[in-house]
């Protein structure tokens, strides 16, 4: 089932359960999807664009908590990371730092990359290959530990 559909139905259950937080959440999520399809027009939403609209706007309620956090702003900080675990849960699994060093181990292997020149050969085939499985900032970080 596509996440379009996976989320009109997870609005209609939150609906039902009056569940606000969620029902903002998924509704935003699918304002985006509206609105990527309407900037394509009407051309269905690829499963790597979905992945990409989600993982976009966890980062932002993560940026947004890290900010009400500083200042001091508790009330706002709640509702976004209650956003933004709401969002997370259509997101693919996320791997942990033993799974993604393994995967990178593989990719530098695959590539034959053996020092930090090598880089952006890593990140190019990590990136499409760990879409969705783990953020940008993540696979880099990792993809310079191993490679120093």
């Amino acid at each position: 089932m596509s996440l379009e559909l996976t989320i009109n139905e997870a609005i209609k259950t939150a609906m039902r359960a009056k569940d606000k937080v969620a029902l903002d959440s998924l509704r935003a999520v699918k304002s985006q999807i509206q609105l990527l399809k309407t900037e394509s027009l009407g051309a269905e939403v690829s499963p790597e664009q979905e992945i990409a609209i989600l993982q976009r706007m966890v980062k932002q309620r993560k940026d947004s908590f890290n900010q009400f956090s500083a200042q001091g702003r508790n009330d706002l900080a709640e509702v976004e990371e209650a956003q933004m675990k709401v969002i997370e849960q259509f997101l693919p699994k996320q791997f942990s730092a033993e799974e993604l060093e393994a995967e990178i181990k593989a990719i530098i292997a695959e590539t034959g990359a053996e020092s930090m020149k090598d880089l952006g050969k890593v990140m190019g085939v990590a990136s499409k290959n760990l879409v969705g499985k783990s953020d940008g900032k993540s696979i880099s970080e990792m993809a310079k530990k191993l490679l120093s």
